[in-house]
């Protein structure tokens, strides 16, 4: 027992911790301290002061206006948030593959404050944060793989890995309640609800990325958003 946290008596599931007050504030925290951290290291490691090109500025806009485009035809929309869309996450991780992983998390951390004021599902402040923010901020990790083979495939991977990890979160976190109606602990719900709409969008696109002429056309497209 602690001021971070405060044990809940379960007789179906056993004790768990739930978080406090203080507990939820040092979370985002110390998500907010992970992802600055990330984009200063990022920064030194591509280069201090350098400084967006308009080049760059355009193509991450229209690659978020494309997310956003897509993100809103879903196939799958799930009742507590979540969706299988048409390929949305994708055009978020590009700007990672064109930028490495500073432009990525810039514009992924934007592109998830944008969908928070399009499609808001709120109940608490670190929630918010968790699910929009931090979530679909993770895509950008993309950019990791940005100078490698394959690197458009192994960046979305870890993209969405991110993302889906930061959405554990909230689901074992925030979300937790929902499990004993299907039988489940908070850990083993969340885990099955998030991959149940990341994985198939995720299995589908790595498998459209990999089909030549689509991997050709986003060559081509990359070279055109470094200028080269």
């Amino acid at each position: 027992m602690s001021i971070f946290a405060k044990e809940i008596v379960d007789e179906e599931w056993g004790n768990y911790f739930e978080l406090t007050g203080l507990g939820y504030g040092a979370l985002v925290a110390l998500m907010c301290a992970a992802l600055l951290g990330a984009c200063f290291f990022a920064g030194r490691k591509e280069g201090n002061g350098k400084k967006f090109s308009t080049r760059q500025l355009v193509f991450s806009a229209m690659a978020m206006a494309l997310a956003v485009v897509t993100s809103m035809i879903k196939v799958v929309d799930m009742p507590m948030g979540g969706s299988v869309t048409l390929f949305s996450m994708l055009f978020v991780c590009l700007t990672g593959y064109w930028y490495g992983l500073r432009g990525g998390l810039m514009t992924a951390a934007a592109y998830g404050i944008l969908q928070l004021m399009i499609d808001p599902y709120i109940i608490s402040i670190p929630q918010m944060l968790t699910d929009y923010v931090f979530a679909f901020g993770a895509l950008g990790l993309s950019g990791i793989f940005s100078g490698s083979k394959n690197g458009l495939v192994k960046g979305y991977a870890v993209g969405v890995l991110g993302r889906y990890f930061f959405s554990f979160l909230s689901g074992m976190i925030f979300f937790g309640s929902y499990a004993s109606a299907y039988h489940m602990a908070a850990p083993v719900y969340s885990l099955v609800y998030n991959g149940s709409y990341l994985g198939p969008e995720a299995l589908v696109t790595i498998i459209l990325v990999a089909v030549p002429p689509v991997g050709k056309g986003l060559a081509k497209v990359r070279e055109m958003a470094v200028g080269r």
